[in-house]
């Protein structure tokens, strides 16, 4: 019998991401960006403690992705995995960390963990030397894809033949300029360095459609400048006039900003 492959976000929005990926033997976080009281209470709602987690990849060195590793790791005595440039750019809050719990990733080359493949692929952010993940077991393959200014080649090479795919939708265009944030901020967002509009995450997907993928999950939502509601509809009416039915040939979620909603199981 083929193992299951579990998948849950317990934090996804612009003020805080921690992504679940776990399996029999092997249990793992994306990201740690919110404090770790936080990061427990999402764990415990899928039955799981602190102790539990064998390891934590970070995407890069923002405060919203990073907040709660160095407390996790030293609590739990867990290894971080991060790119070199990440490491040297993290902020002091996270604290320091054991040696042999701080530990490099490469994008482009596989990590393997137990029964769990990573394999990290460069994003365009304003950030060090930031990734998305690319994560394979057991025949699955899943896909975390956020903070992304712009479409590359390498972000739709990565972004194919998955099972599930985590590809953010931050913004309304609309929104965003409308908003009450500074001109500087609003460009920064809106740039090729910035975030993914709920647009361009349609995009994105009408590009990498194919059988295999069943489940999409729309997350890192700003607060200020989305609405859940509209981020599906956005993105589903996309899809629709691809001939692509919602609930049918196609799960489409949208992640909760703090608290696990659905566990998803492949």
């Amino acid at each position: 019998m083929q193992s299951k492959v579990e998948f849950a976000t317990i934090a996804s929005s612009s003020r805080g991401n921690c992504i679940y990926i776990g399996t029999e033997n092997t249990k793992i976080l994306i990201d740690a960006g919110i404090s770790g009281k936080k990061v427990e209470n999402g764990l415990a709602e899928l039955g799981l403690c602190g102790g539990d987690i064998d390891a934590i990849f970070v995407t890069h060195e923002h405060n919203d992705h990073v907040d709660g590793i160095g407390i996790m790791s030293r609590r739990y005595d867990i290894p971080v995995y991060a790119t070199e440039k990440t490491w040297d750019n993290m902020p002091e809050k996270v604290g320091k960390f054991r040696e042999n719990n701080r530990r490099t990733v490469y994008a482009g080359e596989y990590c393997h963990f137990n029964d769990i493949n990573l394999c990290p692929f460069a994003i365009p952010h304003d950030a060090a030397q930031p990734v998305g993940y690319r994560i394979n077991t057991f025949n699955k393959t899943i896909t975390v894809a956020t903070d992304i200014g712009h479409i590359t080649d390498k972000v739709l090479e990565n972004t194919k033949d998955c099972d599930l795919l985590l590809i953010e939708s931050n913004h309304d265009v609309d929104m965003v300029n409308d908003g009450i944030y500074p001109e500087p901020l609003k460009r920064r967002i809106l740039s090729d360095y910035g975030h993914l509009s709920n647009e361009n995450c349609a995009k994105v997907l009408t590009r990498v459609l194919c059988s295999k993928l069943k489940n999409v999950v729309l997350g890192h939502l700003s607060g200020e400048n989305n609405d859940p509601r509209l981020a599906f509809n956005t993105v589903g009416a996309v899809l629709n006039d691809k001939g692509v039915n919602i609930g049918e040939d196609m799960n489409l979620y949208v992640a909760a900003p703090l608290g696990v909603k659905r566990k998803i199981v492949l």
